[in-house]
């Protein structure tokens, strides 16, 4: 651990301590948050207020590390067995004690008891685990999922094992690209949807999970998307609002119906044609939505939230990151699936690809439209999402200012023309007509100049070898900067 990290103060995973307390229960609640979360680390001898470094007597290091290392071990269940270290700043000893992300969740204080001893980290404290986040600990210790568990007070038929395995179905075809992706959907019987976890055997009878509550929209489990659209870049003033309830994989298609309807759609010419274009990618905009409906927590009170803001779409999902999961591992595709069931039938019904492949391919799409790259945060219970969309004042600003530049330009190089180098008329429409537009694409202009794009294309590239025109961005989504250092536009 270098100086640097330990001198840049106190975070979520990270803990500073004066003095080693007598009593070992004022940083053992700390001890077993870490456990229960992603691991950290408490460093004692710093002070918390300054980070000054106090360091510890030589004669007392062995015997304070023992005391720790055995007051770990005594006072948590199951036993939390510490990595206990020193390390020397400006020449003084401080004493570094690791906890690694424990496996067999919850960690308790033995003497609180588990109803009272759980304890966990949010934003860079430490507090007692609300109910949820209990059994939510308790799943993953035992390495089973609440969407796969029988649904309690919930009772089924025949029929309704019948009509959910045609709406799956259907929703399989409805999502398929071509015919022969159509023909290769395979029936759904209540086999699969035993082998999904979306039934459940007991007693020797087939009984529903929540999984199978949730994909048949029973208000048993009371779950929603709620969507809404902010003026500005804050949730001080609503614009508009929805919540989409019944089965999670409709709820998925309204949101993102909602989505496109509220953005900005523009138009591309595609050779003779010209072709409608949202000004975010929206498989993009889908796969965020399903992932977050797929890997909430189904055991926080709270919905999936959907938010159009002025420069970004904001999709949040509730529920921790799960032990081993961070920020940098789902940017290159990790993925570790909370609810296995919804997974199973989410991947069957084309709604998401194979598990942790959306992440990596929406970054690479938003590459693509030389959008800002999306930001994935972990807000210590909830997950978020953000997805930056071009903010229309920057473009007007850029477009204003990029014209301003060119007519100054064009106006101080009349005054200092060097002959020989004259523009073209041509030469200046295509120039005049960029100025008008500097987001504006080579088949756009084909269009507004009734000109073929092979001919705007010539213009362009031999503007571009003058140094008269640079694009920034790629060809779908970027902008033109006008150079005119020593060429004339005619009057």
């Amino acid at each position: 651990m270098s100086i640097e990290e330990i001198l840049s103060g106190e975070s979520k995973c990270m803990e500073f301590k004066e003095m080693l307390p007598e009593k070992s229960s004022k940083y053992m609640k700390t001890v077993v948050a870490f456990a229960n979360g992603h691991g950290g680390k408490l460093i004692f001898r710093i002070r918390d207020d300054n980070h000054e470094v106090v360091g510890i007597d030589d004669d007392s290091i062995f015997k304070t590390m023992d005391s720790i290392t055995n007051a770990i071990s005594d006072s948590c269940e199951p036993v939390i067995i510490p990595d206990v270290t020193l390390q020397t700043i400006d020449g003084k000893t401080i004493i570094v004690v690791e906890i690694s992300a424990g496996k067999q969740r919850p960690y308790y204080i033995k003497s609180l008891g588990m109803e009272k001893g759980i304890y966990v980290r949010t934003a860079g404290t430490t507090r007692p685990a609300d109910n949820y986040m209990i059994k939510e600990l308790m799943f993953e210790g035992a390495n089973r999922c609440f969407d796969q568990t029988p649904c309690i007070g919930y009772t089924v038929s025949k029929a309704d094992f019948k009509n959910l395995c045609s709406s799956l179905r259907k929703t399989a075809i409805e999502n398929c690209k071509t015919d022969a992706e159509k023909a290769e959907v395979k029936k759904v019987t209540t086999n699969t949807l035993l082998s999904w976890g979306v039934l459940a055997e007991q007693n020797g009878e087939l009984i529903p999970t929540n999984a199978f509550a949730l994909l048949s929209g029973n208000p048993i489990l009371q779950t929603k998307i709620q969507c809404g659209v902010f003026k500005g870049t804050t949730r001080a003033v609503f614009v508009d609002r929805r919540e989409f309830a019944g089965s999670i994989q409709n709820q998925i298609e309204k949101a993102y119906k909602y989505v496109l309807e509220k953005i900005n759609l523009g138009a591309k010419i595609n050779g003779l044609y010209r072709q409608d274009e949202y000004e975010l990618p929206i498989g993009s905009v889908r796969e965020i939505i399903a992932n977050a409906v797929t890997h909430r927590s189904y055991l926080e009170p709270g919905n999936v939230q959907v938010a159009l803001y002025d420069d970004r779409l904001e999709v949040t999902s509730p529920g921790m990151l799960l032990t081993g999961v961070t920020i940098e591992k789902i940017r290159e595709g990790y993925s570790k699936v909370r609810n296995r069931a919804i997974a199973n039938a989410f991947v069957y019904m084309k709604i998401i690809e194979q598990w942790g492949s959306g992440i990596p391919r929406i970054f690479e799409e938003f590459k693509e439209y030389g959008l800002k790259e999306p930001e994935l945060i972990d807000l210590d219970g909830d997950f978020r999402v953000n997805l930056y969309r071009i903010v229309l004042n920057t473009i007007q600003n850029a477009t204003q200012s990029t014209t301003q530049n060119a007519t100054q330009s064009t106006t101080q190089t009349i005054q200092n023309t060097i002959p020989n180098m004259k523009l073209t008329y041509f030469d200046e429409t295509v120039i005049k007509t960029i100025m008008e537009n500097p987001i504006i694409t080579q088949s756009e202009i084909a269009l507004e100049l009734g000109w073929a794009v092979n001919r705007v294309k010539y213009y362009i590239k031999k503007l571009k070898d003058k140094g008269i025109l640079k694009h920034k961005g790629n060809n779908r989504r970027g902008i033109w900067e006008v150079h005119l250092k020593n060429e004339q536009i005619k009057k």
